[in-house]
């Protein structure tokens, strides 16, 4: 067994958070590794940022050819071969894939290590019988598709955003089981290339953790497009019928569409999609054996991003805050600050953007008009504006969305989600600088750009 020299540091995951990390310390000088048990690039590259937004931007295109009468152009029923879209998206990935092969970070000086990391004692982890030691790490594995103890789920089988790029077509009908973010994108984006979809949410309205009545416009719209939408429910079992899938949902705790009362039902499709939150990926690391804490398998650090252990970093998806590319680089930048310089600084959450990247895209930055209300009181008060009156929505023949600030005492930005039909990240990024300080150099501001979104 040999045993390596101690490096700098060690970053064990091969996604955003530790190949930032991984780059930024190299180029500072020290000594890196750089441990990952699959594919350099992580779940934004393979199965999440970068295969989801190539989808999507398919089923957007098809949906305009249907939608040109609007343009005074003839309206097209566009030619859908499941195969070629999905061939197309994983030829996009595959043209991004460079930015993140092993010999590109080799050549900055990082030991890229291919193999599961898991630490023997604080200060040392092995690789397919390696020892590493270091003077820090940085856990960086991230998270995967959560999967509910659904009766029948796994015999009758499912897929997950983690096999939607990598399948030979795209199913005639499907039941996607979550309302979130990746449920109602991957919605969209499959009814829009002649899917016959199904959301069932276990909750009373799909995007609980946006503005509920922005999160009810962007609802209408997937209803106006033919999804149908099951709020409310709970999926008590899923049963192989030949080649296809049984879902049968019931009202959850009573809940139901309307305040309505709703009986079992069953849903006759081709494919389920579960789409139901996530989990970390900490088994097998011997983070018992290093001492770092967990709660619910998620690591717990402290605003400095230190683990119990101080000199052990866990960054990205892995602690369980928020799970966006962006935020994952974030939170990399500083553990690099904190682990190799003597002046630390805790992580920013105050300006956090996201969007979800349906039509309309539904962006979001700072506190929701509730959240405001029960940190600051009675001082909030909440504008809207009605994009449908904007001209150039108009003229894009895109009236459809709203912007709603959240303002506090003294006026300042509290919070600004919004719906708008296309760029709504743009608008998200102006008000993220707005409520940092005024101007981009007021605030240091973790946003996505458009190659690396999420």
């Amino acid at each position: 067994m040999a045993r390596d020299d101690i490096l700098d540091i060690v970053a064990i995951g091969g996604g955003t958070a530790g190949l930032v990390t991984a780059a930024g310390s190299a180029g500072l000088g020290a000594r890196v590794a750089l441990i990952e048990r699959d594919r350099l690039g992580g779940d934004c590259l393979w199965t999440g940022c970068v295969p989801s937004k190539a989808l999507i931007s398919s089923a957007r295109v098809a949906h305009h050819f249907r939608d040109a009468a609007a343009h005074g152009l003839r309206a097209v029923q566009p030619e859908i071969e499941g195969a070629d879209v999905l061939a197309s998206v994983r030829d996009v990935r595959a043209r991004i894939e460079p930015h993140d092969d092993p010999e590109r970070f080799r050549a900055m000086g990082v030991d890229v290590v291919e193999g599961s990391a898991r630490f023997i004692s604080p200060h040392e982890v092995e690789v397919n019988g390696r020892r590493l030691r270091a003077r820090r790490f940085v856990i960086a594995t991230g998270s995967r598709a959560a999967v509910p103890p659904i009766p029948g789920l796994e015999e009758a089988g499912y897929f997950t955003h983690a096999e939607a790029f990598d399948r030979d077509t795209i199913p005639g009908s499907l039941a996607v089981v979550g309302g979130g973010p990746i449920g109602v994108e991957l919605a969209q984006a499959f009814r829009r290339l002649g899917v016959d979809v199904t959301v069932v949410e276990l909750l009373d309205r799909l995007m609980v953790r946006e503005e509920p009545e922005l999160a009810e416009l962007l609802t209408n719209r997937l209803l106006d497009e033919g999804i149908r939408i099951r709020t409310g429910r709970i999926v008590t079992r899923v049963d192989r019928v030949g080649e296809r899938r049984r879902v049968t949902i019931a009202p959850a705790g009573g809940a139901a569409d309307n305040g309505a009362a709703a009986a079992p039902e069953t849903l006759e499709v081709d494919e389920v999609l579960v789409a139901a939150g996530r989990t970390p990926n900490t088994e097998g690391l011997g983070l018992d054996e290093a001492g770092v804490a967990t709660s619910k398998g998620w690591v717990t650090v402290d605003p400095k991003l230190r683990t119990s252990r101080r000199h052990i970093f866990a960054a990205g998806d892995v602690t369980g805050g928020f799970l966006f590319t962006h935020v994952a680089d974030h939170e990399a930048r500083t553990v690099v600050q904190n682990a190799l310089f003597p002046v630390r600084a805790n992580i920013d959450y105050g300006v956090i953007p996201w969007c979800t990247y349906t039509e309309p895209e539904l962006a979001h930055v700072g506190l929701t008009e509730a959240e405001a209300v029960d940190r600051h009181g009675s001082a909030v008060s909440a504008h809207v504006y009605d994009i449908g009156n904007l001209d150039r929505a108009i003229a894009e023949r895109a009236a459809m969305g709203r912007v709603k600030i959240v303002v506090g005492k003294g006026g300042t930005i509290l919070g600004g989600p919004h719906p708008r039909a296309g760029r709504g990240d743009d608008d998200r990024g102006d008000l993220a600088r707005h409520e940092g300080g005024g101007e981009a150099g007021d605030a240091r501001v973790a946003g996505p750009s458009l190659p690396d979104d999420e």
